[in-house]
């Protein structure tokens, strides 16, 4: 399991602990600055969509890497493509 946000200290603490949270769904589910700081990190690709879609904390959903459209934010080929820029 990973550690909790506050107890990371490096940066790939950071992701491995929010990749899990958005793999269970916890990230849509928690305070708001859980799931924006999950966002980031699937925006810059460092995380990927969790292989289940999720149901926010107001119901909305959010689609699993498989549902949204290759190359796109969230799939594992978007987060591929950010790694070969960076």
């Amino acid at each position: 399991m990973a550690k909790a946000l506050y107890e990371c200290e490096t940066r790939e603490e950071e992701i491995e602990s929010l990749q899990e949270l958005i793999n269970t769904g916890l990230a849509w589910r928690l305070e708001g600055a859980i799931g924006r700081a999950a966002m980031d990190a699937i925006r810059s690709g460092e995380c990927i969509l969790g292989e289940e879609g999720h149901y926010d904390f107001w119901g909305n959903y959010v689609p699993s890497c498989y549902e949204v459209k290759t190359g796109t934010t969230g799939s594992k080929e978007y987060q591929k493509q950010k790694m070969l820029e960076s």
